[in-house]
């Protein structure tokens, strides 16, 4: 029998999984460390607890498993996207790695686009400059920090200094380097126009590879701090979202996932690559080879009902304790009590500003339509329409791109729960999926790049059809979704109307 280890950096912790051949998974085991936020607004970790938290974690599989380590066939890389990581000439880390949310870059940004032009930076790298993305990281150290910058000799993305760890490479892959700003996403190449625009030596990036590839081994060195066998294979890897797509299976046209976690994903598969002019959603580069993925994100989404439940929902919480069960199942209760359209009331999850579609800091969150006769059950309804509402939004911007999924696999905690999942199928107008290995997302998805980068599988879709299997389905219900159609019309009118009060009220 074959193994295969997923690697997963994450923001609060990394989470390492061994699976099979089959995909069932062996082990798991997970460690955290902090985040960092040295001033308002700033957002730091330290690469090397990444490492110490790689290692922990190789090691408490393997030691969990009782798999020998010369049976662990490949291994895989995930990590969060868009984070800076500087080493100088030895390798060695200059500085704490900026994280995808920290938002110190605006002025950066604004350079980037000054210096590139808005249309030529997204005709070129299929994204805007935004302040969560690597290249404004890159010309803030320049100019905050120019005797730090004089020594860098390597930028690599956070899961790449993992791969720097275990093999001694400097490498990225093609997925995660879209989120840096300086990819030819069409090309799947470095953009020289975008680096000598912006200063930036190529030599300081990381040799591209696919996801699939194999992009070196484990060193004697690593092999002793993590218990892997000196010469395991080690893969390209994925960015989160990519590794999450081949884990729940989104690897051929008509697949999608969604997202509602804390913030909302849609994230799109397509055989070309499609690009909006307007930025409004990011494409980037898939795990699978000469393919690409078009992906929204939107700030609240789970946020929206954490929020409404810390706020609003005490008695909820009291009732749930005492039954022994999640609040939000009671909230979820009394949410189906509320007809569709929540007695016609509705929600602007814009808690956090948004990102998709607006791109509006200023954007702020809403109940329109509230009155005396509504209950907490409306506002909950109310909560989790506006959310859908958001993804269908983003999602019409994906069929008006000629992406148009016909399946929507369901991840994050909202993703568990079936009435919402039966909402968001109603509302997007598409059948919404779990899958069974859904928890294991993107640790699992790069186990499977690694197979495939070992000869364990030939191809990544072949991997997925034969590993990655739906468990519950909710198909839309069309009397439902005709009833919801009036109210998402009236719901993408209302932040045009707000616009402006919206940047007044920031203003003040």
């Amino acid at each position: 029998m074959a193994y295969l280890m997923g690697v997963d950096l994450g923001t609060s912790g990394t989470k390492t999984a061994l699976f099979d051949e089959t995909g069932r998974t062996v082990a798991s085991c997970t460690a955290t460390y902090p985040l960092d936020q040295p001033h308002n607004g700033w957002a730091e970790q330290d690469p090397e607890a990444w490492w110490q938290a790689a290692c922990e974690t190789i090691r408490g599989v393997l030691d969990q498993s009782g798999v020998s380590p010369s049976e662990v066939k490949g291994v895989g890389l995930s990590g969060q996207m868009h984070g800076l990581v500087m080493l100088d000439g030895e390798g060695r880390v200059l500085r704490p790695s900026i994280l995808w949310c920290d938002g110190r870059t605006g002025r950066e940004c604004q350079e980037i686009t000054e210096l590139v032009g808005k249309e030529r930076l997204i005709q070129l790298t299929a994204n805007p400059a935004l302040t969560g993305f690597t290249a404004g990281k890159i010309l803030w150290v320049r100019r905050h920090e120019p005797e730090l910058y004089a020594k860098c000799r390597h930028i690599l993305l956070p899961k790449d200094y993992l791969r720097y760890k275990l093999t001694g490479e400097f490498a990225t892959e093609v997925s995660d380097a879209s989120g840096m700003n300086l990819l030819d996403v069409a090309h799947r190449c470095w953009s020289r126009e975008v680096l000598d625009k912006l200063d930036i030596d190529p030599a300081l990036l990381g040799k591209l590879y696919e996801s699939v590839d194999l992009t070196g081994t484990v060193t004697a060195a690593a092999s002793a701090a993590t218990g892997l066998a000196p010469g395991t294979p080690v893969a390209g890897g994925a960015g989160d979202n990519a590794a999450a797509a081949v884990g729940t299976g989104v690897v051929r046209s008509g697949r999608a996932f969604v997202t509602l976690g804390t913030s909302g994903v849609v994230f799109a598969h397509a055989d070309q690559v499609s690009i909006d002019p307007g930025g409004r959603v990011h494409t980037f580069c898939a795990a699978v080879p000469g393919a690409w993925t078009v992906m929204s994100c939107t700030l609240a989404a789970g946020l929206s009902l954490q929020w409404f439940r810390n706020q609003f929902c005490a008695e909820e919480r009291r009732q749930a304790e005492a039954e022994g069960v999640d609040p939000y199942d009671i909230m979820t209760r009394e949410a189906s009590q509320s007809p569709i359209g929540a007695n016609r009331l509705l929600y602007l999850p814009y808690l956090m500003g948004e990102r998709s579609p607006l791109l509006d800091e200023k954007a702020r969150g809403a109940f329109i339509g509230l009155s005396a006769m509504h209950g907490r059950g409306d506002l909950i309804r109310a909560v989790m329409e506006g959310v859908s509402y958001s993804q269908r939004q983003c999602l019409d911007i994906l069929r008006e791109m000629g992406v148009a999924p016909d399946h929507i696999m369901a991840c994050g905690g909202g993703g568990r729960s079936s009435f919402w999942r039966q909402m968001l199928a109603d509302v997007l107008g598409c059948t919404v999926q779990t899958a069974k290995a859904a928890q294991e997302g993107p640790a699992l998805g790069v186990a499977i790049l690694a197979g495939v980068c070992a000869g364990v599988y030939p191809d990544v879709p072949t991997a997925c059809d034969a590993i990655v299997h739906p468990d519950q389905s909710c198909a839309p219900n069309g009397a439902d979704s005709t009833r919801y159609e009036p109210f998402y019309r009236l719901y993408t009118g209302l932040y045009p109307a707000l616009k402006d009060s919206f940047s007044q009220l920031y203003d003040l």
